[in-house]
Order: structure tokens, then C-alpha cells, then sequence
């Protein structure tokens, strides 16, 4: 059974480039031989993380439960897990979306504020928030 599951957190300690690198060595490395594909974006004026995870369900579960307990994240918190029949991000063990490229509309138009925080929002606008960034070509790194 797949599953997908969203989640936002907050870093505990600000993140720069090469810690970013590292983190999707990570999921690119580890992913996969899971079933894992996914969705990240990072806020670094914020430290927000907003995470999509696709996969069976007890991988998924595990992935999560391990971020939840990880002392690099605080304020984590579920925002949408549901079974799915099909995945949304399967191009990717773990695509990152890119900040840079990422426009203050389309954030205005599922948050109450141009910026990206997902706790004031529901999981479906975050969702939708997700499908348009892959849509726009807003998520770069290989697949």
C-alpha cells in the first residue's frame, strides 16, 4: 500500500549550501532502496522545512518517526498522510525546490503572506502548493 505524507518542521540551526548537498546525498543514498521519492523545500530566512514522502506505508512511517526524533528539527508536525494509488513525485528520490526560482505570487495564493509557512496553512494547500512547483519547474537536482 502507498501512502503520502507531509510534514513542516523547523531546523534548529541554520542551514547553508553545502549542509542542503548533504542532506539530499543523504535521501539519494538512503531513498531508494526504501521506495522512498519525494518533495523538499527549505525556507533558510525561516528554517522552515515542508517535506513530501511517497512510498509504502511502514517506510514511509519509518522516514518520519526518525525526523521527528532527529534533534536537527523542532515544531515538527504532520500535515497531510493519506493512501494514495499513485505517486506525485516518483522522479525523484528527493527533489529540492528551488528557493531562488520560487515566486511570492504563488505563495500568496495558497497562505495568508507571500512567504512559505506551512503551519499556517492546510496540508491540501500545501499540496497543491507542491504539484505547481513541479509544474512550474520550480525543483531542481537530478532524478
Amino acid at each position: 500500500m502507498l501512502v503520502r505524507l507531509m510534514y513542516a518542521s523547523r531546523s534548529t540551526s541554520p542551514l547553508d549550501a553545502e549542509a542542503m548537498a548533504s542532506i539530499l546525498r543523504q535521501c539519494k543514498d538512503n531513498n531508494p532502496a526504501q521506495g522512498i521519492t519525494g518533495l523538499l523545500c527549505h525556507c533558510p530566512a525561516s528554517g522552515i522545512f515542508m517535506q513530501a514522502l511517497e512510498g509504502g506505508r511502514t517506510a514511509v512511517n519509518r522516514v518520519y518517526l526518525k525526523i521527528a526524533r532527529d534533534p536537527r528539527h523542532t515544531d515538527v508536525e504532520l500535515l497531510h498522510y493519506e493512501e494514495i494509488s499513485e505517486r506525485r513525485f516518483s522522479g525523484w528520490s528527493m527533489g529540492l525546490v528551488n528557493m531562488a526560482r520560487l515566486n511570492p505570487a504563488l505563495l500568496l495564493k495558497y497562505s495568508p503572506k507571500p512567504e512559505l509557512d506551512p503551519y499556517a496553512v492546510s496540508g491540501q494547500a500545501s499540496l497543491a502548493l507542491f504539484d505547481e512547483l513541479v509544474a512550474t519547474a520550480s525543483v531542481m537536482t537530478e532524478r
